[in-house]
């Protein structure tokens, strides 16, 4: 704070009190001739006899207001308020919380303690450390992937088998710690129209669908092999090193329709996954992942290859 307002503050402050205590000591003085034979009146009168009397307030009244004089005096003195002085017991909101947050931390070192050296595995087993995550969950994750981890469009479903990034304990410890960074590029200068059209009903039948256009389905196929099988695959299945999803199965970030693989296949898709491991440490992620372990461990066989996706259902948003 600069030192005029430093001093514009103080002046203010001190103002205040001291017209307060004038006003209060100077209205409670009886002048000379006041004394009247009957009560004091203001002056007004209603319905002809009723008068509005002008007495004193009670002394016990006007002690309240003396004792909030010397309250305030007291508080500037312990207190900050008084320009920059900050009260002689030093007390601010920034040392409050830092108190607040360190015997936070004690209690929760202590309920974490018994988590300490036990497997993200064996903690999606423990009923104990599920509850405590899954508040965790809410309190950090819902926001983007719902209370029910179901996701939405351009956030993955945690409850899917199959993760972009991979779904093995390591896996999902690194992407909570670190967060994940993915990007489609754009295809629509390289492709051309016609080339977009093609490349989405390809990628349409991958997942056992059939194309509405199979002569631009047997085109795209080319095209796939060209340019697109570096990141996802000769086969479509992807690359978690790479972020590439699978384009087989029936998990779809921003759905499965033809029309939105043509937007994804056009302008490209970026998501973003933040890094959590220095926000809520390491104990608290270890039991996050356990919690998104536990809602579907991976398959036994990550290589097997999923059910096709009926034609007339639409896949789900997921990962």
């Amino acid at each position: 704070m600069s030192g005029f307002w430093n001093l514009w503050i103080a002046g203010l402050v001190s103002l205040n009190i001291a017209f307060v205590g004038w006003l209060l000591f100077a209205t409670a003085l009886k002048k000379k001739g006041d004394q009247k034979a009957g009560p004091e009146t203001t002056g007004h009168i209603w319905d002809g006899d009723l008068r509005e009397y002008n007495n004193p307030l009670p002394r016990w009244w006007l002690g309240i207001f003396y004792a909030s004089i010397v309250f305030a005096l007291l508080y500037l003195v312990l207190f900050p308020g008084f320009g920059s002085f900050k009260g002689i017991l030093g007390w601010s909101q920034v040392s409050q919380w830092q108190g607040q947050k360190a015997d936070a931390d004690a209690v929760v070192s202590r309920e974490f303690a018994r988590f300490t050296g036990v497997s993200v595995e064996d903690l999606a087993k423990d009923p104990g450390a599920i509850k405590i995550a899954k508040n965790l969950f809410a309190a950090n994750c819902a926001m983007c992937h719902g209370s029910d981890a179901h996701g939405a469009k351009g956030f993955p479903n945690l409850t899917s088998p199959n993760l972009t990034w991979g779904r093995t304990a390591d896996d999902i410890v690194a992407t909570i710690s670190n967060g994940r960074a993915g990007v489609m590029p754009t295809w629509k200068d390289t492709l051309g129209a016609d080339g977009v059209v093609q490349v989405a009903n390809y990628v349409y039948t991958l997942s056992g669908r059939t194309a509405p256009d199979a002569a631009a389905a047997a085109a795209g196929k080319e095209k796939f092999a060209t340019i697109c099988f570096a990141c996802h695959g000769p086969e479509g299945k992807g690359n978690k090193l790479l972020g590439a999803p699978n384009l087989t199965d029936d998990y779809w970030i921003y759905g499965s329709s033809l029309d939105t693989i043509k937007e994804t296949v056009a302008n490209g898709r970026t998501n973003r996954m933040p890094a959590w491991l220095d926000t809520l440490g390491e104990q608290k992620v270890k039991l996050l992942a356990a919690y998104i372990y536990s809602l579907a461990p991976p398959p036994a066989d990550a290589a097997a290859a999923p059910a096709p996706v009926a034609d007339a259902a639409p896949a789900p948003a997921g990962t």
